[in-house]
């Protein structure tokens, strides 16, 4: 299975793995501007979490947590030394926002990843960024980069 690259993956939330924009065998390059970067990973779903997880190593990130449950992603949004953070907003039934609240006053830039409509986000987040589920490797890519630059800002 080591050599085993998916085109597509369909789960309850949708997540799309475009192949064309990552590959499993890719070393991250040193010019990215996400190499190095530690990225809180929140997501309860734990197939879309190893993919998410991939692909955030794939980008050159290095992955905290994953954190599946609220308890361990506030503990992680806590005390972790992060550059930012990818929060499913929908974990196991409860929100993310306790977890932004914290991410939020220690100046730590999040985005939100999920299947919801940007109606269902708490109107204190609505102008965080957010990746629609299903979204492309690329999308991703380029919404993590733009939120570390502006928080570099």
């Amino acid at each position: 299975i080591s050599n085993f690259t998916p085109k597509a993956f369909v789960s309850p939330c949708s997540f799309f793995w475009d192949h064309r924009t990552h590959d499993m065998n890719d070393s991250p390059s040193s010019a990215s501007p996400l190499q190095g970067r530690r990225i809180l990973l929140v997501e309860d779903e734990a197939v879309v979490s190893m993919m998410l997880e991939d692909l955030l190593i794939g980008f050159g990130c290095e992955v905290v947590g994953p954190a599946a449950r609220l308890q361990k992603a506030v503990d992680l949004a806590t005390h972790a030394t992060v550059d930012g953070a990818l929060l499913d907003i929908n974990i196991g039934g409860e929100t993310a926002y306790p977890i932004a609240k914290i991410l939020s006053e220690r100046g730590i830039p999040f985005a939100f990843s999920t299947g919801y409509t940007a109606a269902f986000v708490n109107e204190a987040y609505r102008e965080r960024p957010m990746v629609q589920k299903p979204f492309h490797a690329e999308k991703l890519r380029e919404v993590l980069t733009r939120m570390l630059s502006k928080a570099a800002i």
